[in-house]
């Protein structure tokens, strides 16, 4: 009986270390869940803010290209709702504009800070008009990547963008003023750069 009783004792030390692991566990994930969600409805919102700023910045250079006898016919933007894309289009250049559509939490590694759990709106350098971005092509979209604005979970918190070509480089930007920021700045990477020909060079080696 001695036995049988220490046995019983074993199991429900085991049953309570078990309960409180997984306790732990599901309030470490339903943080993350709740993160998640709220970042995603301010990146959705995010998202339609830069829309707006999309007008204005439009109907600007329309009337700067005007001014100067250019044509503005090749300057526009094409808004795709189901998948959540935006194609800006000015003379010879195409930017996309999507959200990153998280299926599960991810966060922004930080040097100096935390993880930020956050949403997500990528700039792409093209035509991108793909719906959406999976896990597994994500990588190769990256390579088309401007910049990326990431949308964190308090509304009130500062977002960051992130910009292709400056490496790790974190710029801090409050909510209010992100959607314009960003936009403006995409545009002025692309916009003010230029293109190169396309060149293959053969070279001849003598032995």
């Amino acid at each position: 009986m001695t036995g049988n009783f220490n046995n019983m004792e074993s199991d429900i030390r085991k049953a309570s270390v078990v309960k409180e692991r997984v306790n732990l566990i599901s309030s470490h994930m339903y943080k993350q869940y709740l993160d998640h969600q709220m970042a995603c409805e301010n990146t959705k919102e995010m998202f339609y803010l830069i829309l707006k700023e999309m007008d204005s910045v439009i109907d600007y250079l329309k009337e700067s290209f005007s001014a100067r006898s250019i044509s503005s016919s090749n300057i526009s933007y094409e808004f795709y709702k189901e998948s959540c894309i935006a194609v800006i289009n000015i003379l010879w250049n195409s930017i996309t504009f999507k959200t990153r559509n998280n299926t599960r939490p991810q966060a922004l590694a930080r040097e100096n800070y935390p993880p930020l759990f956050s949403g997500r709106i990528i700039a792409l350098n093209g035509n991108f008009k793909n719906p959406i971005i999976t896990n597994e092509d994500f990588t190769s979209t990256l390579k088309n990547e401007i910049a990326s604005l990431y949308i964190p979970a308090d509304k009130t918190a500062n977002c960051i963008i992130k910009i292709k070509h400056l490496g790790n480089k974190e710029f801090i930007i409050n909510p209010i003023d992100a959607p314009r920021e960003f936009l403006l700045k995409v545009i002025e990477i692309i916009c003010g750069g230029g293109i190169y020909h396309e060149e293959d060079f053969i070279v001849d080696h003598d032995f």
